[in-house]
């Protein structure tokens, strides 16, 4: 019983940085403030440590 409410609350986690990563690459690539480059080191970030680089991101956007 442990080893499924482990193995779930990994999918929920899997899943909620999947969407993240999704949006902040949305957003970054809607972004016509930055060049390639920029665009693709901001995605890049968004699939390692989505949480951590949305939050760099907006406050670099503010």
């Amino acid at each position: 019983m442990t080893e499924l409410i482990i193995y779930a609350v990994v999918f929920v986690l899997l899943i909620g940085h999947c969407l993240l990563a999704g949006k902040m690459y949305r957003t970054v690539h809607e972004d016509s403030t930055l060049n390639l480059a920029e665009k693709n080191d901001w995605k890049l970030k968004a699939l390692i440590f989505p949480v951590y680089f949305w939050e760099k991101y907006k406050k670099t956007k503010s």
